[in-house]
């Protein structure tokens, strides 16, 4: 069980580093996916499964695995770009600030103490890595789509820290935060179709240009 919950912590992990290191859109929203999916599992792997527990993996599957995905897929396909070729920071440069960032975090979480009776040393930093890199994509990428999924990493970020606290967490905060970040991506999905009608492109970098 222990290497079980180990192994999805440091795929987490991996997968955030993997989305910095493609331009494909598809592939990062499969990614997003493959993430959200793993750590779906974590509440009833770190915790004695129970009816709690299997309503946050089924909510989780279905709203962060299954939903937006398709909802982000649509988007592609609506607005036809399946590249970022010009993103704000190179592919190269953002591994580069990406291992740094992971190694800032194992650092940081070193000095931090963890919740009494978690059962893997590393649930606090890949929760901050993921955090962290999930920040960086959206920094780092032009287009909104990207910048979207970015925001979702960070979610998963803090999915994952919470998952520490499932035992004192209300079930309804819990369910809460799923739909808002279902609103927020539906309503995230709505300014991208926008942007691409009005401008013919996604990049938010172009934004700057606009004058009164």
């Amino acid at each position: 069980m222990r290497f079980l919950t180990d192994s999805i912590l440091i795929g987490t992990i991996l997968i955030s580093v993997f989305m910095l290191s493609t331009a494909r859109l598809g592939m990062t929203v499969r990614s997003f996916a493959l993430q959200s999916f793993l750590l779906a599992f974590l509440p009833s792997l770190l915790h004695e499964p129970g009816f709690h527990q299997i309503l946050i993996l089924v909510g989780a599957i279905l709203i962060k695995s299954y939903l937006i995905p398709r909802f982000l897929f649509r988007a592609i396909r609506e607005v036809s770009i399946r590249r970022d070729v010009q993103p704000v920071i190179g592919f190269g440069t953002s591994l580069l600030i990406g291992a740094l960032l992971v190694a800032l975090a194992f650092a940081v979480s070193a000095n931090l103490p963890l919740p009494v009776g978690v059962a893997s040393s590393l649930l606090l930093p890949a929760s901050l890595s993921t955090f962290l890199l999930g920040f960086l994509l959206i920094v780092s990428r032009a287009k909104a789509l990207l910048q979207v999924v970015g925001y979702l990493v960070v979610e998963n970020g803090i999915f994952l820290f919470g998952v520490s606290l499932v035992q004192q967490m209300p079930l309804l905060v819990e369910m809460g935060i799923l739909l808002d970040v279902f609103v927020a991506v539906f309503v995230m999905g709505i300014v991208i179709f926008r942007i691409n009608r009005e401008f013919d492109h996604m990049d938010t970098a172009n934004l700057t240009t606009l004058k009164d």
